[in-house]
Formats: C-alpha cells, structure tokens, sequence
C-alpha cells in the first residue's frame, strides 16, 4: 500500500511538473560523495540500502529550467591617475673656457709705521690735554710717539728742596703770559730736566698754547716762544706725592737697566694735576724718557 502511494505521487509530479517549471527554479543536483565506512564489527550499509530513486527525466517539448544567476561582480576600484614626471632637459653642453694666464700677485706695499697720536682739535684747545692723548697706567709702562707742540717756555734752576716750588713758580709764569699774549693753553704744563748734580737741578718749564706768540718781544724776560718735545718715548705714571717721586724715579731706571735700553739724559714730566700740595697722595705726573 505505500509501495502504491508513491507511485501515484511520482505520477502527479510527472503531471504537474510542465506548470511548475515556469515559475520555480530547478533544484540544485545533488553532489556525489562516498559513503563512510562502517565501524569494524557492524553490517554494511548496502545490504539494507534501497535502490536509489531515479531523477524524473523530461519529456520532449519541456522548457528547459532556466540557468542559475551569477553573482554580480563589483566594478573595479578606480586607479589613481599617473602623474607624469617632468622631463629632465638633457644637460647644455659646457663651452670649455680656455685658460686666461696667471697674473702676477700684486706687490704689497711695505707696512708702515703707526702714525704718532695726534690730539684732536675740536674747536677750543683742551687746557687738560696730554701729549699721550690716553690717561696712563701706574702699573704698566706705555710707549708714545710724542708730536711737537707749540709752547711758552722759561728756563731756570733750583735745589732739590725747592723744587716743587720753584717749578710751580714757573708754570704761573708762563700762564700768565699765555694769557697776555691772546693765547689759548693747549695742553698739561711741563718741565725738561736737563742737567742733575747732587745740589739741584736745571730745567726748561713749558706750557702748551694754540699757537706761537707774535709779540714775542712783549713776553716777559726769559719767556720765550718753543716747541715740546717730540719723538719715540716711553711713559712711566707717578701718582703720590711729589716728595716720594724718587721712588719713581728708582723704578724707571730699573726698568731700563733690565730691558738694556739706553736713553737721552733729559727726562720730561707732565703735571696732570696742579702743584699744589707736594704732599698730595693723588698727584699725578707722567715721566717719559726718550731712548737714544
């Protein structure tokens, strides 16, 4: 009895199947696999098997199924755009450059020497200028090149006990005449001295003016017109009182002997301050001595 059923279900199928097959899809068939082995001790599986079902085959004249869509396959992704690269120009052929002749080093002229400090004149004459043109150092020894300076100038002599005092004599002398005379003091008063013994000294006391006195038959006796001394000297700084100026003295003499420098006989000293006091620990006097 369901040996019968079957039959008359695969009969209507049969039927059934041209009205069917225009709107469904065919079922997908079937894959093939072998059957597993059976565990060692069991029956094997084709002897109860039923034969399998055979596939209903169509009838001439059945549409045949329509064919399974493929998928839709996505565009492909758009590619960057390829910059070109530049074209590199190929290279300008150089021209060789012929070879100019070698010139001849320009001859240096030789160096000269540094020229002498010269003061600066910017309208008046500085009254406290000094042939240095630069304070000075107590501690170091300064070499000048002293440039000659016109000035007033008076001979004389004294012991060494009068000394401040008849220098300073001397350079109010010579002011006060500068003065007469319609000239402008240029410069710190100073003396030359010219010959030492053991009793005193000899002397020529100057000061700095602008310019040359024309009168020079009016100056007062034994004021006469002159120029500083000038050349190559050496610059020592006394800066204590006028009574402990031997010790300077000491100093420079020291200094020569050791450098074994030889130098004239006078010796120039430049008041930076006024003798006043000869016991006054800030005086401040420049002594230059001039090698031979």
């Amino acid at each position: 009895m369901r040996q019968s059923r079957f039959s008359a279900l695969l009969l209507a199928l049969a039927f059934a199947y041209p009205a069917a097959a225009q709107t469904r899809v065919a079922p997908p068939t079937a894959v093939e696999s072998a059957p597993l082995a059976a565990p060692p001790g069991t029956a094997t599986p084709a002897q109860n098997a039923r034969p399998a079902q055979q596939a209903p085959t169509q009838t001439q004249g059945t549409p045949p199924a329509p064919a399974e869509p493929q998928p839709v396959q996505p565009p492909p992704a758009p590619q960057a755009p390829i910059v070109p690269q530049p074209v590199q120009p190929a290279p300008t052929p150089q021209t060789p450059v012929e070879p100019q002749p070698v010139q001849p080093p320009p001859t240096l002229p030789a160096p000269q020497p540094a020229p002498p400090v010269q003061q600066q004149q910017t309208g008046a004459p500085n009254p406290n200028a000094t042939l240095a043109g630069k304070p000075g150092d107590p501690s170091d020894v300064d070499e000048i090149q002293l440039v000659a300076k016109p000035v007033l100038m008076t001979a004389g002599q004294s012991s060494w006990d009068q000394g401040f005092q008849k220098l300073s004599e001397a350079i109010t002398l010579l002011r006060a005449e500068a003065g007469k005379a319609g000239l402008n003091v240029a410069g710190r008063p100073l003396s030359l001295f010219v010959e030492t013994d053991d009793n005193g000294f000899k002397f020529e006391a100057m000061l700095p003016v602008d310019k040359a006195a024309e009168a020079a038959s009016q100056l007062a006796a034994g004021v006469r017109n002159g120029q500083s001394p000038a050349g190559r000297s050496l610059r020592f700084v006394h800066t204590a009182p006028y009574d402990d100026i031997d010790s300077t003295y000491e100093t420079i003499t020291a200094y020569l002997e050791a450098k074994n420098i030889v130098v004239k006989d006078a010796f120039l000293e430049e008041y930076v301050s006024d003798l006043k006091d000869p016991g006054d620990p800030n005086l401040e006097i420049n002594v230059y001595v001039q090698p031979k």
